[in-house]
């Protein structure tokens, strides 16, 4: 089927199929691997999130899904909405921060997306 990737089921906490199978991506690479990936950014409307699909240099099919400043500002406007108290992010430190000028202003817009 399109756009769907078969997770191996590796158990995790007594779930047989889990986040366990896969890895985190820094957002750098994230960002540098979309672009020449099979699909280019799509969107899941369910979960308000993007997501990408490639293929490794063994053929094995491939999905990372990320966010990025839309889908946290999302999540953030919900936060606000409901009243709620907060909002954090996963994992600050997979940001790029370095020096680049494209890096810098995806650092900045994913910050800003945190306080709608």
């Amino acid at each position: 089927q399109d756009h769907v990737c078969s997770l191996h089921k590796v158990p995790f906490r007594g779930a047989p199929c889990s986040d366990a199978a896969g890895s985190q991506v820094p957002y750098s690479t994230i960002m540098k691997q979309v672009n020449s990936s099979l699909s280019g950014v799509l969107w899941d409307e369910v979960q308000k999130a993007p997501f990408y699909e490639y293929k490794d240099s063994v053929g094995q099919f491939h999905q990372v899904w990320f966010d990025d400043p839309h889908s946290i500002s999302l999540k953030a406007a919900y936060v606000k909405s409901r009243g709620l108290r907060g909002i954090g992010m996963w994992n600050g430190n997979s940001l790029d921060y370095s020096r680049e000028a494209a890096a810098e202003q995806q650092t900045q817009a994913m910050w800003q997306a945190l306080t709608p």
